[in-house]
């Protein structure tokens, strides 16, 4: 990131800026609408009906009047890079764009959306990560000893039973969880095919779940160091510039 052209900000601390887009977006969408999307009734507290508004309103320039030196005129578009599970938020967020935007915008005011794949907890499939279960994923703050045990202990495995299968009908990659682990992490896109094709035969280096999580973790524990050395850097003073309210746009 450059800092120059970011701005990071807290729900709690700009949501001043904001409101005036969350009310128009309070007013645009009905409560029958939200239960429709988002599946509440009427054991849900007011907080989730009114949250919706609240992660839909940086989809507007408006909500950065000095950031973006923006106002309702304003005709910038939005792009939106998100898992799948925030799409309901962003599709409410389209449907009533039109009415905080000017007409004359070109995508009608409707942010545009990039959609990650699902990051798969040790678990696999069936398993959610969560921080009440440290064995459900790796943490930015975990030791290098805690990674491998992870990794080893719990990592899903689409290998097969024995070393006679493996070698015959090799492991089923889209199930298991360190190899697409290593779809996201490791950067070298050849040696990443080279895994998945010799782990997946069963033939060849990377032929046994054991030497596929191995390699995982020795890329976890070079990712996460470097992570900690660089969060041990991060004072108090270097998040608040990150966070101040200032005009991002750079002259041409």
């Amino acid at each position: 990131l450059i800092q120059k052209k970011t701005f990071l900000f807290s729900d709690l601390r700009y949501v001043g800026s904001m409101y005036p887009n969350i009310v128009r977006i309070w007013k645009s969408v009905t409560s029958n609408q939200v239960n429709n999307i988002f599946g509440f009734d009427g054991s849900a507290n007011i907080g989730k009906v009114a949250f919706p508004a609240i992660q839909a309103a940086p989809s507007f320039p408006s909500s950065f009047p000095v950031v973006l030196n923006a106002n309702r005129s304003s005709n910038m578009a939005c792009l939106i890079p998100c898992a799948i599970d925030q799409d309901p938020y962003f599709r409410m967020t389209r449907d009533i764009a039109h009415k905080l935007t000017p007409k004359s915008h070109p995508l009608g005011g409707k942010p545009a959306l990039i959609h990650s794949k699902f990051f798969p907890p040790l678990q696999g499939a069936t398993g959610k990560m969560s921080s009440s279960d440290p064995n459900s994923a790796v943490f930015l703050t975990d030791s290098a000893k805690d990674i491998e045990r992870k990794i080893k202990e719990f990592a899903f495995s689409g290998g097969q039973e024995t070393k006679k299968l493996q070698e015959e009908l090799g492991a089923d990659l889209e199930a298991d969880v360190s190899y697409q682990w290593l779809r996201f992490f490791l950067e070298d896109d050849e040696e990443l095919e080279r895994i998945g094709q010799e782990y997946g035969s069963g033939k060849g280096e990377y032929w046994s779940t054991g030497d596929v999580k191995t390699r995982l973790v020795k890329e976890l524990q070079v990712l996460v160091a470097e992570h900690q050395r660089r969060r041990a850097d991060v004072t108090t003073e270097v998040v608040e510039n990150w966070m101040e309210e200032r005009c991002i746009l750079q002259k041409k």
